[in-house]
């Protein structure tokens, strides 16, 4: 497994650069309040639609949340992309025995209030048309190594442009309390419940 990294210049270059290139690239940027306490760590999870994912999550979280970022990637991305691991980045080497390794860890940093651990629990980039979202197993080995104290927030995200010239991106977040000792298929089910819900606000918008 590989940990991020620390450097605060870097950290703050990007955390503008990302700023930047969301207001540059996207008409907007939308998402709602839900209820989370700040003395709680949150556990996001999140569907995988696009490579842009991950920023509009951090800069939600810069936003919104202001929690201590960190989110689970590839092994090949913590490599192929540099800077990621500067902003909360940590791997997972899927089917090596090191994924375990990583899932403990994850679940470990919701040990501290102050952390968010970003999860997208597909696993992959899927279309952002799917009807339901698919959940990998290594979720629940990460929430039985922590303490369970934190906070569940579902994200679900949609793109359309309307009438825009350029995209806009708009974010459900919903929070979820989730029993002490809950099970893959309870998660599963309330983040789909979530994510239908969503889908359906979405599709109702007309301009």
């Amino acid at each position: 497994m590989l940990e991020p990294r620390r450097n605060k210049i870097i950290f703050q270059f990007f955390s503008w650069y990302i700023n930047r290139i969301i207001k540059s690239d996207f008409e907007e940027l939308k998402f709602n309040q839900t209820e989370f306490d700040k003395d709680q760590s949150i556990l996001l999870l999140a569907n995988h639609c696009s490579w842009w994912d991950g920023f509009l999550m951090f800069q939600i979280n810069r936003l919104y949340f202001k929690k201590n970022f960190h989110v689970m990637i590839t092994e090949e991305n913590y490599r192929k992309v540099w800077f990621l691991k500067y902003l909360g980045s940590f791997s997972v080497k899927k089917n090596s025995r090191s994924a375990i390794e990583t899932l403990e860890y994850a679940g470990k940093l919701l040990n501290n209030p102050e952390n968010l651990v970003l999860i997208f629990p597909q696993g992959k980039l899927y279309s952002g048309h799917v009807d339901e979202i698919q959940f990998q197993k290594g979720l629940i080995n990460l929430i039985n190594s922590s303490s369970r104290k934190f906070k569940y927030i579902f994200a679900a995200s949609f793109v359309d442009y309307f009438e825009h010239r350029k995209a806009v991106m708009t974010c459900y977040l919903q929070d979820w309390e989730g029993a002490e000792f809950t099970s893959l298929q309870l998660i599963k089910s309330a983040y789909n419940k979530h994510y239908e819900t969503s889908r359906k606000k979405q599709t109702a918008i007309q301009v």
